[in-house]
């Protein structure tokens, strides 16, 4: 449903008097099935909204091509509008409007009669549960509330692709699961869905496959599952927050804790992360009892020590050589 090859995007940037270039997007290639939920994950300035925007017909690309739905991104962007939604991060809504209004005023942009408009933005507001509150104007809903429309106006015109830009950012937990609800059943309803996010729990929920983006290039690329498999055993975490090695400080206990552990055979990598070290193993159940005594031979007591299975973050972290909080 999309193909991307070689996607460039620069900006030119004024710091003081000098004029800088700043690469955005720097070449960026993947395929989106029909009918997937796509997710590009990756740190705020990593180049995913940038993306999406050329995707989106919104801004030009600079360099590469790509196609949607069989469309040309470059030589037929009024054609590929007629086949896709958008969603951006900040809402397009109006605090005086409501939602029925402007689901009608949605739909009648893209050329249908008024009769047929109305009955399209009737069955959105039933589709997205906005009954309650479909004729309150806009400024009284919720982020919730409102996140829901934004949706249900992208979608008024049954697109064949929709775009989502952090679908829930700032949420709350429970309006976060609701969103998760509408993708899943937009999914069901045939729509392939291309989302952004920066929230590992969410792309590993939702979606089939993901891009992992960084500094506008994509790192890794495949089903959560399988990009979690890359990194093999376990990951065993370190806490060294209340440590200290005969009266030294904080810092001399995680300089040595670190050095002390990556010399060790079954150690595969350590990586320090504020004030816990982040150790990948092959078999947590065994390396945790060899870690405390090597530890403990050099006086270092940890404040805990746990281990779990690897996660996105941890995909990240070997990708790119830092956490996705940092």
């Amino acid at each position: 449903m999309i193909e991307a090859s070689s996607l460039r995007k620069s900006y030119r940037a004024k710091r003081g008097r000098k004029a800088t270039t700043v690469d955005a997007v720097r070449g960026v290639d993947f395929s989106v099935q029909r009918g997937e939920i796509f997710g590009f994950l990756g740190p705020n300035g990593a180049g995913k909204t940038t993306t999406l925007r050329m995707l989106a017909t919104l801004i030009r690309p600079d360099g590469g091509d790509a196609t949607i739905a069989g469309m040309d991104l470059r030589r037929a962007p009024a054609d590929v509008r007629k086949h896709i939604g958008f969603v951006a991060q900040a809402s397009g809504t109006y605090d005086q409007s409501t939602a029925r209004r402007d689901l009608v005023h949605q739909a009648r942009m893209y050329g249908v009669s008024k009769s047929t408009a109305k009955d399209l933005a009737e069955a959105a507001i039933t589709a997205f549960q906005l009954e309650a509150f479909a004729d309150r104007t806009i400024g009284t809903y919720s982020g919730g509330q409102r996140r829901r429309l934004d949706v249900a106006l992208g979608v008024i015109h049954s697109p064949q692709v929709i775009f989502l830009d952090e679908p829930t950012a700032g949420l709350d937990p429970p309006s976060r699961a609701r969103m998760w609800q509408e993708v899943r059943r937009l999914r069901e309803q045939g729509m392939t869905i291309f989302l952004t996010t920066h929230y590992l729990d969410e792309a590993d929920a939702l979606c089939d496959r993901i891009s992992i983006i960084d500094a506008g290039l994509i790192v890794a690329e495949g089903t959560p599952s399988d990009l979690k498999r890359e990194i093999s055993g376990d990951v065993v975490v370190v806490d060294l927050a209340a440590a200290d090695t005969a009266g030294a400080p904080e810092p001399a206990a995680m300089e040595e804790g670190a050095k002390l552990l990556t010399e060790q055979s079954y150690v595969h990598s350590c990586e320090v992360i504020d004030h816990t070290l982040r150790l990948y193993v092959d078999s947590a159940a065994t390396a945790i009892p060899q870690i405390m005594r090597a530890l403990n031979s050099k006086g270092i007591e940890p404040g805990a020590i746990e281990y779990r299975r690897p996660s996105l973050d941890d995909v990240f972290l070997a990708k790119t050589g830092r956490t996705l909080a940092d």
